[in-house]
């Protein structure tokens, strides 16, 4: 059984930390410049004691590039050594189940035992992206369950289709359910999956769904007890002040999305309130809860990374850091790895 912990990773009280990248494209940079910076993250990550390194499946948006995203996994794992790489998550509703199992059995064959398989039934873009992925709409997210079955079955020994997975046919991938309502957490508690929760865009409903994926965990061979993520948006830096300034860049992403307008990440800014009304701050707030994003010093850091745990009894937690500098976005990983033993 493929370990939920790999053997070089440092702890957070007891627990591992991972890291979503969303491959951000900056204001005056390029695809190309945003996964050169990825894989300077991933490396520093690893020598860290990270025990896991996920990246995310969007469409038609020109900050952020990871739409190829199983392309990109392969690249990340192919430069770094041991740290677990996966996808947090794949869209499934996007792709036909064999293409991501192929894929997917492809990349385990590459780098045995690293690779983690997240799945979202989002389509992580806007209609007119999702139908130029899939050419219809008439299957949707709805039909998610029945995908992770299908998916299961392409990389069980013996599946029931005539069709295999090759390669697939009998890896042992973990698969995760990511989600951002109750839906995947049922679904991931009756299948005794691995779950996670996007609360780093999405707080609302956290402590809800955990409790609901808990108490109705079905063990399995694979996973005996539920194992939960916990994902959390950390912008550090050395003193409160300059977290707070480079904050700005995830603010005026999620203000800009807020205002239907997608734009590359931007550089950021010495006052937010010259830009946004008390009523659009407090819009932004809803999904950038205080209690899930994390904007400080060291010490801030740390003492809200305890807060998290202590209020979600959560397994493990990723941290996204929407940061608009590499070196800035360095020392925040950094700051929180100093937090590890």
């Amino acid at each position: 059984m493929n370990s939920l912990v790999n053997d070089n990773t440092k702890k957070f009280n007891g627990i591992p930390l991972a890291i979503l990248d969303l491959a951000p494209i900056k204001e005056g940079s390029n695809a190309t410049e945003s996964f050169e910076e990825s894989v300077e993250l991933a490396q520093h990550a690893e020598s860290w004691g990270y025990n896991r390194y996920w990246l995310a499946e969007h469409h038609n948006m020109p900050g952020i590039a990871s739409s190829a995203t199983s392309v990109l996994i392969g690249h990340i794992a192919g430069k770094t050594n041991h740290m677990r790489i996966g996808s947090g998550g794949i869209m499934l509703p996007n792709h036909a189940t064999i293409v991501i199992a192929e894929q997917f059995g492809t990349l385990e064959s590459i780098y045995p035992g690293r690779i983690d398989l997240g799945l979202g039934r989002a389509p992580g873009t806007d209609q007119a992206a999702a139908y130029a992925l899939r050419r219809t709409l008439h299957a949707g997210p709805e039909e998610f369950p029945m995908q992770v079955n299908e998916l299961q079955d392409y990389f069980s020994e013996e599946p029931v289709s005539r069709v295999r997975a090759i390669p697939g046919q009998g890896l042992d991938i973990p698969i995760w359910l990511l989600g951002s309502s109750d839906f995947s957490a049922r679904l991931a508690a009756e299948k005794g999956l691995r779950f996670s929760f996007a609360s780093h865009f999405a707080p609302a409903y956290l402590l809800a769904a955990l409790k609901l994926y808990r108490d109705n965990f079905k063990p399995t061979e694979k996973l005996e007890k539920p194992y939960a993520m916990v994902g959390v948006n950390v912008i550090a830096a050395d003193t409160d002040e300059k977290a707070q300034y480079l904050a700005t860049s995830h603010q005026l992403q999620f203000f800009n999305i807020r205002k239907g307008i997608s734009t590359k990440l931007q550089h950021p800014v010495k006052n937010m309130d010259e830009i946004w009304t008390p009523m659009e701050k407090a819009a932004v707030e809803e999904s950038l809860d205080p209690n899930t994003t994390i904007i400080g010093g060291p010490e801030t850091v740390k003492e809200k990374l305890n807060r998290i745990q202590e209020v979600t009894k959560a397994d493990e937690i990723i941290i996204s850091s929407q940061i608009y500098s590499l070196e800035d976005r360095l020392r925040s990983y950094e700051i929180i790895s100093e937090l590890m033993s």
